[in-house]
């Protein structure tokens, strides 16, 4: 019992510090990429209090619910946009033997809660009473539907690979010519779950220059800072899963195991930042056609190049 209460403390830590980190980092490789001079004067060297600033700010608005909307959904849909993630962190291991909850079907456990998390947005969308939010949630709807078949068969060949559909099963059996072997659906997969996370290129839910800020319009306070943290929490979900399952998770040379998880981690979390600084936004029509004529095909191909390798082999 000792064991699983750190264990779930360590985990709780862990989701609550690396998204507020993703943050910051984001803050200041986009100031640098973009010549943003704002974010690096808060606190006076390079910025180093923009984050404390933001939770201030956020702490200080006041929380406002519209007259017309449906309270009760209105104010739990924070909570179900956020709670899914800390939930799905129970089952993705950080080091050989280091996991809360290994799972048989932990793959299955993962990808159906993170799917959960999208439906915060929905319902936000949909309680707010704001044509403008109804718009973001529907988008968020379609954008659901269309990317979790490419992610869900992208994560599908590399458990076809292992055999396996643990988090920890997976790595053990990960090989270093996976890379290769597997790279067309690591790319399916991390593209996938950034249109689910709707981190741009892939932010048409919320468009502030079309729809405000989509489902997230009508929110304030606290509630509109859940929001933002459950973004980032999702970078994290995110780059988690995709170094478990295509990068190896632990294996690597010379450092310990989970050195090598957090490396990998921040690594594809820079890529996102990096993403969303480089790419414009997709049109409605561009992101479907990418899901449906792109990323459908290249991740059967990877399923099928899957299968005939194991019967090969």
């Amino acid at each position: 019992m000792l064991d699983v209460v750190l264990s779930f403390a360590v985990i709780l830590i862990v989701f609550l510090a690396l998204p507020l980190i993703i943050g910051q980092t984001e803050h200041k490789v986009m100031a640098h990429m973009q010549s943003r001079l704002g974010p690096m004067y808060a606190g006076g060297f390079h910025g180093w209090a923009q984050l404390i600033a933001d939770g201030v700010k956020f702490a200080q608005k006041e929380d406002v619910i519209p007259a017309a909307a449906d309270r009760r959904i209105f104010m739990i849909a924070p909570g179900v946009a956020l709670v899914p993630y800390l939930v799905v962190l129970i089952a993705i291991p950080i080091d050989r033997g280091r996991v809360a909850v290994d799972l048989d079907l932990g793959l299955f456990f993962v990808l159906a809660v993170m799917g959960v998390g999208v439906l915060g947005s929905i319902m936000a969308g949909w309680a707010s009473a704001n044509k403008y939010s109804v718009l973001g949630g529907m988008r968020s709807a379609a954008q659901l539907m269309s990317y979790e078949l490419p992610l869900v068969l992208a994560a599908s060949s590399v458990a076809m690979a292992a055999g396996t559909l643990s988090l920890p099963g997976i790595v053990e059996a990960w090989q270093w010519w996976w890379l290769p072997w597997q790279a067309i659906g690591g790319v399916v997969f991390f593209l996938a779950g950034l249109a689910e996370l709707r981190r741009p290129p892939f932010d048409m839910p919320i468009a502030e220059s079309e729809i405000i800020m989509g489902p997230m319009t009508e929110y304030t306070g606290m509630r509109f800072a859940l929001f933002m943290l459950s973004e980032y929490a999702g970078i994290v979900v995110l780059s988690f899963l995709t170094t478990v399952l295509f990068l190896g998770g632990w294996h690597g040379p010379f450092l310990p195991g989970w050195l090598w998880t957090l490396i990998k981690v921040f690594v594809l979390a820079f890529v996102v930042i990096w993403l969303r600084v480089s790419y414009p936004r997709l049109r409605e029509d561009q992101l479907q056609k990418l899901a449906w004529a792109g990323l459908v095909p290249l991740a059967l191909v990877q399923l099928a190049l899957t299968g005939v390798v194991k019967v090969l082999i």
